[in-house]
């Protein structure tokens, strides 16, 4: 790699300031931290020394989707299989689904990326490595059959209106990812939901197989009428808590797998990287709310009044959400006691539109992006009452 080091700081001085290329730059120190690290570094003074920087730090969180992504590789080529009647093995199906999966990974960083270096030269700054989070977990939320066209004009909205409009990276108070995803969730429903969306049929020449079911757990029990019992017709549907925590189940690609996610969250927590306040407060949430609707539930209220704690947590992108969505440095609160109160909230919201609104099945998405707006009001709210009980003139 030497040659390659090399190589670099030759053509260095045609990048910086006063070079031939010089609104390039953000573009060369960005493959060049890519590749060897970053070259801008203290050299004296007291400093205060840390291996964890911003790109170890988004690697990590990479490193605890690994799990997601793997498996939703595998599961959108095993209902992809299963809808056609094909052979289930384990590496045909992962083949396939890497076929499904890929191309939406590719347009997301091609398009995203694009998106990201044009502001960098326009602004003169450095490219972010936020966006490699983002470009992970925006195809994670989308159901494998999305048009590439909408991933591209999906990614789009949420890196320029929910993150650069702002400033880029580190000043957008909505989490990118999940702006995008609900853009087009709104402005494109039949491609986000229903049962048709929620696996490939590209394989199926004549009919689909009879075997095959597309309708997802959170379709499920929005759908069943009051004189049925949610938990049966959940069961009946072929969707048991065993099942929904290992994830062989119709939804979006990244989401399924609670199993997958809790790995990831293990990563996170242990590292530091993910709070584990707003996580256990999100489940905290969720876990009461359904708790509050179980306890009034009866013959006149709408079934899913009485679909259990576990059930909530385990079903739609709760987990993942949690995991993942929740705990974004930059959208959610600093402060301890803030995470608390944001992440019950989100919780609770979540199994309240659920509840209220099954026109909005998977209500983690809104939960999220509803206290992305209030964190910084929890935050600065805190912040005014630990001042006023402060003693005067005393900093």
């Amino acid at each position: 790699m030497k040659w390659l080091r090399r190589f670099f700081k030759h053509q260095e001085p045609h990048f910086v300031k006063g070079g031939r290329f010089e609104k390039l730059f953000p573009l060369f120190e960005a493959t060049h931290s890519f590749l060897f690290g970053n070259s801008s570094v203290t050299k004296k003074g007291p400093h205060v020394r840390d291996n964890l920087d911003t790109k170890r730090y988004m690697i990590m969180v990479v490193v605890a989707l690994l799990p997601c992504i793997l498996f939703g590789i595998y599961n959108a080529g095993y209902h992809s299989h299963k809808a056609a009647g094909l052979d289930l093995g384990m590496l045909s199906v992962f083949m396939t689904g890497l076929r499904i999966v890929l191309p939406i990974f590719i347009v997301t960083f091609l398009v995203g990326g694009l998106w990201e270096v044009l502001f960098s030269i326009l602004r003169k700054h450095e490219i972010n490595e936020g966006f490699l989070v983002t470009g992970m977990l925006f195809p994670l939320t989308l159901p494998p059959t999305i048009p590439l066209w909408m991933v591209a004009v999906g990614i789009t909205f949420g890196v320029v209106i929910g993150k650069e409009v702002f400033g880029g990276t580190g000043r957008n108070f909505l989490n990118p990812a999940l702006t995008g995803r609900a853009f087009l969730f709104f402005a494109y429903p039949a491609h986000m939901s229903g049962d048709a969306v929620w696996a490939s049929l590209s394989l199926v020449k004549d009919k689909v197989a009879d075997a095959f079911s597309g309708a997802t757990p959170l379709a499920v029990a929005s759908l069943t009428s009051p004189n049925q019992n949610i938990t049966d017709e959940l069961i009946n549907a072929g969707y048991t808590l065993r099942d929904l925590f290992w994830g062989l189940i119709p939804g979006s690609i990244g989401e399924t797998a609670v199993w997958a996610c809790l790995l990831g969250a293990g990563l996170l927590i242990l590292t530091g990287i993910g709070s584990w306040r707003t996580m256990a407060a999100c489940v905290i949430g969720g876990w009461g709310m359904a708790w509050l609707f179980n306890s009034i539930a009866g013959s006149q209220t709408p079934p899913l009044f009485s679909l259990g704690p576990l059930w909530h947590l385990c079903m739609g992108g709760f987990v993942f959400g949690t995991v993942f969505m929740a705990t974004d440095p930059v959208s959610s609160p600093s402060l301890p006691e803030s995470q608390w109160i944001y992440g019950i909230l989100i919780g609770a919201m979540t199994v309240l539109i659920r509840t209220i609104n099954p026109a909005y099945p998977e209500g983690m998405m809104l939960a999220i992006l509803i206290m992305n707006v209030f964190a910084p009001v929890i935050d600065h709210m805190l912040l005014q009452n630990r001042l006023r009980k402060r003693i005067p003139n005393v900093l």
